[in-house]
């Protein structure tokens, strides 16, 4: 069986009140997380107070070296 360095990406734990900084990308800056559903985040500019709401999303949890991939279906 082959190994190979994986990836393993993670949906966010957001929390309501939350305040978060996004490094990098179109959503860059400060946010106040003011919403969360199974599938949405709505997030709070700091300084217009404009709202968005965006598919939640996620960020690199981890790289596995030597990994078995594809994993079981």
């Amino acid at each position: 069986m082959q190994t190979h360095d994986v990836a393993v990406f993670e949906p966010y734990p957001f929390v309501v009140g939350q305040k978060i900084n996004i490094a990098s990308g179109p959503r860059k800056g400060d946010w106040e997380v003011v919403g969360v559903t199974e599938r949405k985040v709505r997030l709070r500019c700091p300084f217009s107070h404009k709202e968005f709401d965006w598919n939640r999303f996620c960020y690199l949890a981890e790289e596995k070296r030597g990994a078995v991939w594809p994993g079981e279906e």
